[in-house]
């Protein structure tokens, strides 16, 4: 059967293949450790397995390369791969497949694994205030940019429109060739980031408007739209939100020299809080280059500052999480050991499961925006 999701189609499985999901599921994750290793030896070259910071350890540790979601687009535009397995969620298999060549295929394990930011930016919404804004005689002079937290749509609409995708490690850029284009920027759909990455940049926080999606004309008037240079859509990380100066001040109460370093979908007060911001490459570059005995309070997702923990342990640095709770991406864990072995063990019996493919009318324009990020990142 075919499984159309908005802007992309996702091909499953026959009824009654002989490798049906539901006899995988049933089975405890360690059984599924040497399955995968023998699929994944027979696929060869053929396939590469992709896997997200924020994925399980049981999951990350048989994928040939890691990364966020910058360096994971860079290597789906240069492999020769034929198969592409993503382990991280829609939008990242999205951008893998408008970006892959000719002939190959992006698999993502789960085709429940989506993410909650993602989904505040419905490309109908994004229509309407883009019209919302043609009326009040402002989209001319505007840039559309989106997170490549963001569907395929919602990158084609920037694309399409003069615009350009982003990530967390190359918003600035973005920022800066935005404006050298137009007057003001329409930034898709995380509001924090946005707005972190305006105010380094020196712009105040009352240059910068938030819309949303629900209100009558965005909740703002014609006035304060025009005279914000960022019009900032009312999106978040449901992870990173979650977050507060609070937890802040505990820790540096608590560990006295402890360097709080964050993710920039934080919010703005947590951000201003941290001793410094930066995506997840960047925050572990800044624990990979510090002295031994440093003590860091890391403001992300658990699975990541865990990894981070056990691996800088040995160099003499200690890794905490910011917020002792713990702040896990439930969508990104619905990716599991078995949906790995599924979906390889698959391949190897010669068929393609949960297949991402975007419309090639959505592909065209987010393919300008994407190679636009590429080129300017």
């Amino acid at each position: 059967m075919n499984l159309v999701l908005d802007d992309l189609t996702a091909v499953a499985p026959e009824a009654g293949s002989a490798c049906s999901l539901e006899n995988y599921l049933a089975l405890p994750d360690h059984t599924m450790d040497g399955r995968i290793a023998e699929a994944r030896a027979r696929l060869g070259t053929t396939t590469l397995i992709l896997g997200h910071h924020y994925q399980r350890d049981e999951v990350i540790r048989f994928a040939d390369a890691t990364g966020d979601s910058y360096k994971l687009s860079r290597i789906a535009a240069e492999t020769d791969a034929k198969y592409i397995v993503f382990c991280g969620v829609h939008f990242m298999a999205e951008s893998a497949d408008v970006l892959g060549h000719a002939g190959q295929q992006v698999i993502l394990p789960d085709l429940n694994a989506g993410c909650s930011m993602a989904d505040m930016a419905e490309i109908s919404q994004v229509e309407a205030c883009w019209e919302a804004l043609e009326r009040l005689g402002l989209a001319s002079e505007i840039v559309p940019l989106t997170y490549i937290n963001s569907t395929a749509a919602i990158k084609a609409f920037c694309g399409e429109r003069g615009g350009m995708v982003c990530t967390s490690s190359s918003a600035r850029a973005a920022f800066e060739w935005a404006f050298q284009r137009g007057k003001r920027i329409l930034f898709l759909p995380d509001q924090h980031l946005g707005r972190n990455t305006g105010f380094t940049m020196g712009i105040p926080l009352e240059e910068m408007a938030v819309w949303d999606p629900w209100g009558l004309q965005g909740g703002q008037t014609k006035e304060k739209l025009a005279a914000s240079r960022v019009i900032l859509w009312k999106g978040h990380c449901a992870v990173h939100q979650r977050f507060l100066p609070s937890h802040v001040d505990a820790v540096r109460a608590k560990y006295p020299g402890i360097q709080v370093i964050v993710h920039p979908e934080c919010r703005f007060e947590v951000c201003q809080k941290a001793d410094a911001q930066g995506s997840t490459e960047r925050l572990i570059a800044l624990v990979e280059q510090a002295p031994a005995g440093q003590m860091f309070a890391v403001g992300t997702e658990i699975h990541l500052v865990n990894r981070m923990a056990r691996r800088f342990a040995a160099e003499g640095k200690k890794v905490i999480t910011l917020d002792d709770t713990g702040c896990l991406c439930t969508t990104m864990y619905r990716i599991s050991p078995q949906h790995l072995a599924w979906v390889l063990e698959n391949l190897v019996e010669g068929r393609v499961v949960n297949r991402i493919q975007v419309k090639p009318n959505v592909k065209h324009w987010a393919k300008v925006a994407l190679d636009r990020m590429l080129e300017t990142g």
